[in-house]
């Protein structure tokens, strides 16, 4: 498999993502049918829209997020798709694959949240809430602390790579399909309700990043500031949680065998 079709692959899966992601933080928070519809709602939005991204992305595998490309390599994987030990068919795991993953990824995101902003055009144009646009785009926490923060997104991206890792080897006997994407979207749901409270559970940084930077770069009415002085917290605490999962993974495996 070529470097351009995971490349492809990523990115269209990770638009998707972000465009539902984002577009349904926008519907609960912005005018329209579903103003109000609470965290529950954004909570099944992000969890649907990680099920749309993973089906799209199939060819590349679907990890629509650097913490999950991270977590596989530091639970020693040989292969992002196909069978070691010389991952035929697939992409081997090296310093070009992870870059094509990581820049897939980023530039999806990014593709995705100014395709929200255009479904949501009419509504940024006239925002019902001061500020509210930034609030659709980038997390942000109930309660500033920058360690603590930095915690609960490690947190939380370690149950979504360690569940992950661990699911994989369940379906080894062969490939589950929809029911593999439908388990992560349901897994996702779960960190949002159980977890996702005092950061907004980005457990993502590209999920975070790159929309930030399209509420940068877009030309929202009354935008305000896009709290860049935050934005470190959701890429850093994912990446260490993505990479703590993938060892305690390997780990687990380990100890199994």
């Amino acid at each position: 498999m070529s470097l351009g079709t995971i490349f492809l692959s990523e990115t269209m899966g990770t638009a998707m993502l972000i465009l539902l992601g984002v577009g349904v933080v926008a519907n609960v928070n912005m005018k329209g049918a579903g103003k109000g519809g609470g965290f529950l709602m954004v909570n099944w939005g992000w969890g649907l829209a990680v099920f749309s991204g993973v089906l799209v992305a199939f060819k590349s595998g679907g990890h629509l997020n650097p913490a999950v490309t991270l977590g596989m390599i530091t639970a020693g994987h040989k292969c992002f798709v196909g069978a070691a030990p010389d991952c035929a068919g697939g992409v081997a795991v090296n310093f070009g694959s992870t870059m094509t993953y990581f820049g897939g990824e980023l530039i999806g995101a990014f593709l995705g949240a100014c395709l929200a902003y255009l479904a949501y055009k009419k509504q940024f144009d006239d925002p019902e809430i001061p500020g509210a646009s930034k609030q659709v785009f980038a997390t942000g926490p109930a309660i500033s602390s920058p360690v603590w923060n930095v915690v609960t997104e490690a947190i939380g991206t370690f149950v979504l790579v360690f569940v992950i890792l661990l699911a994989g080897l369940q379906s080894s006997a062969g490939n589950l399909g929809w029911l593999n994407a439908f388990g992560v979207a349901l897994l996702i749901v779960g960190i949002g309700a159980s977890l996702g409270g005092p950061t907004g559970y980005a457990i993502n940084p590209a999920r975070d990043l790159m929309p930030r930077l399209a509420h940068f770069l877009l030309p929202i009415q009354g935008k305000g500031s896009s709290n860049w002085g935050y934005a470190w917290i959701p890429v850093v605490g994912p990446l260490i949680g993505g990479a703590i999962a993938g060892f305690a993974g390997n780990a687990v495996v380990s100890a199994w065998s």
